[in-house]
């Protein structure tokens, strides 16, 4: 079968391999959609340390069952599924306190297995103990079901922030991330949501399809001063910072509410993974700052039922579909902007 393989940083190669077979207690899996984000992008340049090469790369997984492995029940060939991405192991402290998304031995899709940019792959046992291979609501294409995964992100994100009914919400970033952000955050009762980011070009494109209230470009406008003028001063109830920037973090205390709370949402690149925040800020605003790192089995779970009802339509946010022998190209494609979402189709 055909798939895309990470070799080392700047190697990533389209090639034929063995098509895999399903052991006990997995599931084989014919991919029908593998969507790409900003962390394609990544290993593709740097690689990752838990990426032993050559790894088949491709986290944001949908296809159909193939074949069962022995032991395996609840399933049948044909069943359309999503696949989580982050692997918790279902049995440390954390794990049994319901916070899986810290789980401290999770593993991941595209690292430690063999990911979904692929014809064909084999979902790990440990997926299936977790709940973390989930139906396909009936109306929801493998494209939309793909984008799940980086929905369950928003959703433990917002979550932890407490975005909730009237909050004016910023989200600072405007690829899919962001444009997910938005979008949940209107779902979820918020107020107003205004999009920020420092490319026009980019965040018009992403304006245009998820409709924020203010659209505010960092290039031309001083963004804390817009933030205060569009709420009279007060500052808004969540500020969410959906992109790597540490300046956007620093930012953020300026530009929230008192009792506000703000989401470090995007990680900082490990060179440079420190910002200055001013305590007295937080001590006497009586402020909150939350960290997101990744997702639970049961927000893919909630993620899917979102986009089957259609409180978080994402098949818009589907800019490009490729084929799977133009998946490098995505990753040029996504590292350029010039997309919202780009989902490969083996």
């Amino acid at each position: 079968m055909k798939v895309v393989r990470f070799h080392a940083p700047g190697d990533i190669r389209f090639e034929d391999v063995a098509e895999p077979e399903a052991g006990p207690g997995e599931v084989k899996i014919r991919v029908r959609n593998c969507s790409t984000c900003g962390t394609d992008v990544k290993i593709s340049k740097f690689g990752h340390h838990h990426i032993h090469p050559p790894r088949v790369m491709g986290h944001e997984i949908a296809g159909e069952i193939v074949a069962l492995g022995d032991g395996v029940e609840g399933w049948a060939e044909g069943d359309r599924v999503q696949v989580i991405a982050a692997i918790p192991c279902g049995k440390c402290d954390e794990c049994k306190r319901g916070r899986m998304t810290i789980c401290p031995n999770q593993e991941s899709m595209g690292y430690h297995y063999e990911g979904g940019f692929a014809q064909f792959m084999v979902v790990p046992a440990k997926v299936l103990a977790v709940d973390g291979l989930n139906r396909i609501p009936e109306g929801v294409s493998f494209a939309e079901a793909s984008v799940a995964e980086p929905l369950a992100c928003v959703l433990n994100g917002q979550e932890l922030a407490r975005v909730g009914e009237g909050d004016d919400v910023v989200v600072v970033g405007s690829g899919p991330i962001g444009c997910l952000h938005v979008r949940l955050a209107k779902a979820r009762g918020a107020a107003r949501v205004f999009l920020v980011d420092l490319n026009r070009a980019r965040l018009d494109m992403a304006a245009d399809l998820v409709k924020p209230d203010l659209a505010i470009a960092g290039e031309e406008v001083d963004v804390v001063k817009a933030v205060l003028d569009a709420t009279d001063g007060r500052g808004a109830d969540v500020v969410i910072t959906a992109a790597a920037s540490g300046a956007a973090q620093e930012q953020a205390l300026q530009m929230v509410a008192r009792q506000g709370r703000i989401s470090f949402f995007g990680g900082l690149p490990k060179d440079k993974p420190t910002v200055t925040v001013d305590s007295n800020l937080v001590h006497y605003r009586e402020l909150t700052i939350v960290g997101a790192n990744g997702s639970s089995p049961a927000h893919n779970a909630e993620a899917l039922r979102l986009i089957a009802t259609g409180a978080v339509p994402v098949a818009d946010l589907i800019t490009h579909r490729l084929p799977l022998d133009s998946a490098i190209d995505a990753f040029g494609i996504v590292a350029r902007g010039e997309a919202i979402k780009v989902t490969i189709e083996p």
